[in-house]
């Protein structure tokens, strides 16, 4: 609605964010990666980005976030969901979007 945004350091209800991005990645939606097919993902967080084409993991250790590897998808990516056989789904952003299975395979075991 165009109203200022205030600095996290000057409103103590406001936690500041424990990861960003310069450039920024946009972030679509996020989930926390609890499947089996990706063992080294266990409680990471997968990022669908909008800006950075394709997905972003994160680590969170004790309160800490920190970047520790991106799949570039050529796409922007919208939305990404975790399927109980531990594949990641993601959705393209755009009217040409497909819908694609993100799986381990020995050319690019991410």
């Amino acid at each position: 609605d165009g109203s200022v945004i205030p600095r996290h350091s000057t409103r103590p209800e406001f936690v500041p964010p424990v990861i960003g991005w310069t450039p920024v990645i946009a972030p679509g939606n996020f989930v926390f990666y609890h499947g089996s097919l990706f063992e080294a993902w266990q409680g990471h967080a997968i990022i669908a980005g909008m800006a950075y084409p394709g997905l972003v993991r994160v680590a969170i250790d004790n309160g800490r976030a920190r970047e520790v590897g991106r799949i570039a998808l050529g796409k922007r990516i919208r939305d990404v969901r975790v399927a109980p056989d531990g594949a990641i789904w993601v959705l393209e952003d755009g009217p040409d979007g497909r819908l694609r299975r993100i799986v381990p395979n020995a050319a690019a075991p991410y």
